[in-house]
């Protein structure tokens, strides 16, 4: 592992489908590779099949490097808040279930804090209509998902899914966050 590596940080989020969560957070500047996967459930090894299912108890997430010299864990949640809606228990838009629950999963304790100081900021300023459900838990096993899942907004852009839910999403990111976007 060569310096650089050993100073990369992880962030593993879940905003409704793992597509639009990798999206969001692949051309921001400092991230180094995003990953979709699952955690937070009960079964070993699942497949995508079976977290679909509800049933494993499992979170669709993307697992983020960063370079915290280039991008903090509170400028990733920054991103994290605004790309989809913390209010809404075990859903996001027409995705329904477990599955899709907002979560940050921390790795460490001062990601714990950092999640919890801010959820409560926001929800002190009544940035969102209603409270935050977002579900802020320590990490366990963290599942890669399917091949097919990887990168799939880039290698799947004309699908519908992709262009009614995800774009908007990756749209948005450039519109506001346009100088944290790598160049």
């Amino acid at each position: 592992m060569n310096e650089e590596e050993n100073n990369l940080e992880q962030a593993t989020l879940g905003a409704g489908c793992f597509w639009c969560v990798e999206a969001v957070f692949q051309n921001l500047k400092g991230v180094k590779k995003v990953v979709s996967g699952y955690t937070g459930g009960k079964v070993k090894n699942p497949t995508y099949r079976e977290v679909c299912s509800g049933l494993t108890g499992h979170a669709e997430v993307a697992q983020i490097t960063f370079d915290p010299a280039d991008i903090s864990f509170k400028d990733i949640l920054e991103v994290f808040w605004k790309t989809h809606d913390p209010t809404t228990l075990n859903k996001q838009g027409a995705d329904v279930g477990t599955q899709y629950r907002s979560a940050i999963f921390y790795h460490n304790d001062e990601q714990k804090e950092i999640a919890e100081a801010y959820k409560q900021k926001l929800d002190d300023a009544e940035a969102f209509p209603d409270p935050i459900v977002t579900e802020i838990s320590p990490l366990g096993v963290f599942f890669e998902a399917e091949d097919y899942h990887q990168n799939y907004f880039n290698e799947n852009p004309g699908q519908p899914y992709c262009q009614f839910v995800v774009k908007p999403k990756v749209d948005k990111v450039k519109a506001v966050f346009s100088e944290k976007l790598k160049a």
